[in-house]
């Protein structure tokens, strides 16, 4: 049996959630057949997921982002739950094994509702791998044999080079090299406006991701409402928008910004979200999902380029 990630993660999922749909997407299948999942592609080597086992994966690196960990850390991690769990918040396994690494409260994990939280487990493992002190030079297997202390210590490097490929691509190092297939909008939410001036379901999404990306360089967010910033008809006018701004614009902030902008579409099946625009590209839930991230053409071109393109924010906006 599973947990779904944002059943746990933070406690800010009670909106927007829908089941997780299987993972088999195929080239040979019409588009209409196709079932929603995730592809990250890296150097010609990609990567299918299931949506449920892309938000765990996409949890695992933004907290090792978060962090200000490298993404040799993400990829450690990533490797292990693959082996562990295939990247899916299990409630059982070997003993009383638990989780995506397969903890065990016995060994001094935790207890079992915390090794079952996505967000705990996931911290767990980067501290105890902060204390290897060279991890970064260690062979994947051999940081994550430290950690874990299982018996079948080189089946961790069977899932590295996939590990790799999400690691870079999930932590903003390579640019628009992931995204899923959502086919469905959710079931329309509240509209009433929160005290941050957001309905609900975007206040949740403004809340994650300032929890696991806070701090700088992020910058703040831009609150719902009118302002004469938006263009007419923008999201922003329903309080159903953040901008997350990543300032100044350089090399560092648009990796970070590729990051929250990639988490985003990961998660976007749970969270609801219609829209992700960063560095002049827009992926869009839907039937537009199946062309990844496009080029993004606002309708008005005059004004601040950087702004119209999104080159100093990631925009994302969620359904009603």
């Amino acid at each position: 049996m599973r947990m779904r990630t944002g059943v746990a993660l933070l406690g800010l999922a009670a909106v927007g959630v829908v089941a997780a749909v299987g993972y088999g997407v195929l080239d040979h299948v019409s588009p209409l057949l196709q079932q929603d999942g995730c592809t990250a592609t890296v150097s010609d080597r990609t990567v299918r997921l299931s949506v449920e086992q892309a938000e765990n994966a996409a949890l695992i690196t933004a907290i090792s982002v978060g962090r200000g960990m490298p993404a040799r850390a993400a990829t450690i991690a990533l490797a292990t739950a693959y082996q562990e769990s295939k990247l899916y918040n299990v409630e059982a396994g070997d003993r009383d094994s638990l989780g995506l690494f397969q903890q065990r409260p016995s060994q001094g994990w935790g207890t079992a509702a915390q090794v079952l939280d996505p967000y705990y487990a996931t911290n767990a493992f980067y501290d105890a791998l902060e204390k290897i002190g060279d991890y970064e030079s260690m062979r994947v297997t051999v940081a994550a044999q430290e950690v874990q202390r299982s018996g079948f210590p080189e089946a961790y490097a069977d899932h590295e080079a996939d590990a790799r490929v999400l690691a870079s691509a999930l932590s903003g190092n390579s640019r628009r090299a992931f995204s899923c297939r959502i086919s469905d909008a959710p079931e329309s939410a509240p509209d009433r406006l929160m005290d941050s001036g957001l309905t609900r379901r975007a206040d949740v999404v403004r809340r994650e991701v300032g929890q696991l990306f806070g701090g700088p360089p992020m910058g703040g967010f831009a609150p719902g409402g009118v302002s004469t910033g938006h263009m007419e008809g923008s999201a922003h006018y329903d309080g159903r928008a953040i901008d997350v701004f990543v300032r100044p614009v350089d090399a560092e902030n648009k990796v970070r910004g590729w990051a929250i902008a990639q988490y985003l579409v990961a998660m976007a099946d749970r969270l609801g979200i219609q829209h992700v625009i960063f560095d002049d590209r827009i992926w869009t839930s839907g039937s537009a999902s199946d062309e990844g991230w496009r080029d993004y053409d606002p309708p008005e071109r005059a004004g601040d380029r950087a702004v119209l393109e999104h080159r100093d924010h990631v925009h994302v906006d969620v359904f009603d």
